[in-house]
């Protein structure tokens, strides 16, 4: 009975709250797009320092042993990054559009999903300062969804723990941590498929992607109930771990995004959108450890 209600409250708590962020996402919050990267730059790093980093700091493990997870976390998921770039680069690569014709350059052009080039006719006398503009244009955005996924699943198992936990000590407890968990996950969840959408146009797929990463709080939450007792003393590395992976994006995802000219009117929609992002996510925290 036990271990049926731990699956059903980690599957609840997993996979819904990544549909009640997709129904904010994709539904309510859908006429404002062009704002969604700052909410989730303001919800990933919002998640990590708001809520992983001080729940994983109050354990007993020692603060210099988490900083090194911190730290190798970061790096890990920086050569994930290069790793995914370079097959990325690899599988899309096409010699013909890469190659300008007389009178042309390539220059880099961002747009909402990927980093495209476009021809720039010069004359010849034109040249040399379409090639100065060439070297002064931003660097292509990268993806990070890897890095999110990686975060999400360690995140979420190590949510699935914690529910195990709960609900081994006391049923009750169980829902309650449950409901918990679903409520705090939903802004965070609204910045990964933000993320996701950066990489493909295509909704269902990055739905299914950040769905099946919160399914991995189900096997945390099988794990948890055999092991409970062993794996509590891991938890703050987990959650260092899903940290690592949050900060990495939203500061050399998002963020990059970000740092363009804009109007004094935009400028303050972005910072607005930003704050939006942080308060979401530790206003629902905050009320969720309280219950």
């Amino acid at each position: 009975m036990t271990l049926i209600a731990i699956l059903t409250g980690t599957l609840a708590a997993g996979i819904g709250s990544v549909w009640l962020a997709a129904l904010l996402s994709f539904g309510i919050l859908a006429r404002y797009t062009t704002h969604m990267l700052s909410l989730a730059a303001g919800a990933l790093l919002a998640t990590a320092f708001m809520h992983l980093l001080p729940e994983a700091f109050e354990s007993q493990a020692g603060a210099q042993e988490l900083f090194s997870v911190l730290l190798v976390g970061l790096v890990f998921f920086f050569l994930l990054d290069k790793a995914e770039l370079y097959h990325h680069g690899h599988e899309h690569h096409d010699p013909e559009s890469a190659e300008a014709g007389p009178g042309e350059l390539l220059a880099p052009v961002r747009t909402a999903n990927s980093v495209q080039a476009e021809r720039v006719h010069t004359s010849p006398g034109a040249l040399e300062h379409g090639h100065h503009h060439h070297h002064h244009h931003h660097a292509p955005a990268r993806s990070g969804s890897w890095a999110v996924l990686t975060g999400d699943s360690v995140h979420a198992f190590g949510d699935g723990i914690l529910i195990a936990s709960a609900f081994v000590a006391d049923m009750r407890l169980g829902v309650i941590t449950a409901l918990a968990v679903l409520a705090h996950e939903v802004p965070h969840h609204m910045g990964d498929l933000v993320v996701l959408r950066q990489t493909s146009s295509n909704r269902s797929a990055a739905l299914i992607k950040v769905s099946l990463a919160g399914a991995v709080t189900a096997l945390g939450g099988l794990v948890g109930y055999v092991l409970v007792d062993m794996l509590h003393d891991w938890l703050p590395y987990f959650l260092v771990v899903a940290s690592s992976s949050f900060v990495y994006v939203a500061l050399a995802d998002l963020i990059p995004q970000l740092q363009k000219r804009l109007s004094a009117r935009e400028t303050f929609a972005q910072i607005g959108w930003l704050a939006v992002g942080i308060t979401l996510v530790t206003v629902v925290s905050g009320l969720a450890h309280s219950h």
